[in-house]
């Protein structure tokens, strides 16, 4: 078991979300950003789906009740086990007993506990995923309190060379060591509705750079900067959306939507963030600054071929600390 002693803001179980379920109102949900979580579980000897706890901002501390082998990854949050320095992608183990403390994130602003065997909460819609909008999922469908006890799952072969090794760990990609000051650059792909707006509002939508908003959430980052204007009668009826998409209300902010957005929305679709760049944008802290960048579906589909590749040659580095088959 994991016992929460403090529990932080809005921390959560999650994994890679639910699919499958739109058409019925269900949305997503899952880790903002995959790639850490992906990482996370590999360093443990999890499949990368595996549930962990996402982190956000903190401080926060639990205490483990068994050994278990544990690594975080994403945000920076200049974490100790029992007091000595616990680096992000980085696997240890971790005895019966021991405390994690997360302070506050110097860096990013989600991180991912993985634990060897997963966080063993009901599978529900096929998925540990908490869904906080509807309430189920995770632990009891909310946020996590302090008191709270969660249940691990058995580590697959215990007894092989990943759960008794030494610590170590990987190097990230390298756009989480970049600047929290610099403008982060998003890549977007027009939407449906881009041809709804002026030509002044498409160049607008490309050329500024657009602030994140302590508004935000799990469902969407609401950003600030110049209003966005579409063309008279536009009007809209509601229609199906995902994560990533852009959509513009009157007020003319742009609200990109993130995991546990609705499955259905009225207001026009500008752009569309491509699905590598999601966890960039999960990493950015309130009133930092973006800038959109047009691509193209191609391109969309070579990032996401390159992030598997990456995931691909993490599990190759560490097939020797895996048993023979």
């Amino acid at each position: 078991m994991i016992k929460i002693i403090r529990a932080g803001r809005i921390n959560s179980v999650q994994d890679m979300g639910r699919s499958g379920f739109r058409h019925l109102g269900v949305c997503q949900s899952g880790a903002l950003d995959r790639t850490a979580l992906a990482i996370a579980n590999l360093l443990v000897g999890n499949p990368h789906g595996a549930a962990a706890i996402e982190f956000t901002l903190g401080p926060c501390e639990l205490a483990f009740t068994a050994d278990c082998r544990i690594a975080l990854g994403g945000a920076d949050f200049a974490a100790t086990l029992d007091d000595k320095p616990l680096p992000s992608w980085w696997s240890v183990h971790a005895r019966a007993g021991q405390t994690l403390k997360l302070n506050a994130a110097r860096h990013g602003m989600r991180a991912y506990l993985a634990v060897s065997g997963g966080i063993d909460s009901a599978i529900q819609l096929g998925s540990r995923a908490t869904d906080l909008q509807a309430g189920f999922g995770g632990h009891g469908g909310c946020a996590l309190a302090e008191g709270d006890s969660l249940p691990t799952g058995a580590p697959d072969n215990p007894g092989a060379a990943l759960h008794t090794a030494p610590s170590f760990g990987v190097r990230p990609p390298s756009w989480y060591e970049a600047d929290d000051t610099e403008t982060l650059a998003i890549r977007v792909i027009p939407g449906p509705e881009y041809e709804l707006f002026t030509q002044a509002a498409q160049k607008t939508f490309w050329n500024s750079d657009w602030t994140l908003t302590p508004q935000s959430n799990r469902m969407g980052f609401r950003l600030s900067g110049p209003e966005l204007k579409i063309k008279k009668g536009s009007d809209l009826l509601s229609h199906g959306v995902l994560p990533g998409v852009i959509q513009v209300p009157p007020a003319g902010q742009p609200i990109v939507l993130m995991a546990d957005a609705q499955t259905t929305g009225g207001y026009p679709k500008i752009g569309v963030v491509i699905s590598a760049d999601l966890a960039r944008l999960a990493q950015l802290r309130f009133n930092r600054t973006i800038q959109f960048v047009e691509c193209d579906a191609a391109q969309a589909r070579e990032e996401l071929r390159q992030d598997a590749l990456y995931l691909q040659q993490i599990e190759a580095a560490m097939h020797w600390l895996r048993p023979a088959r």
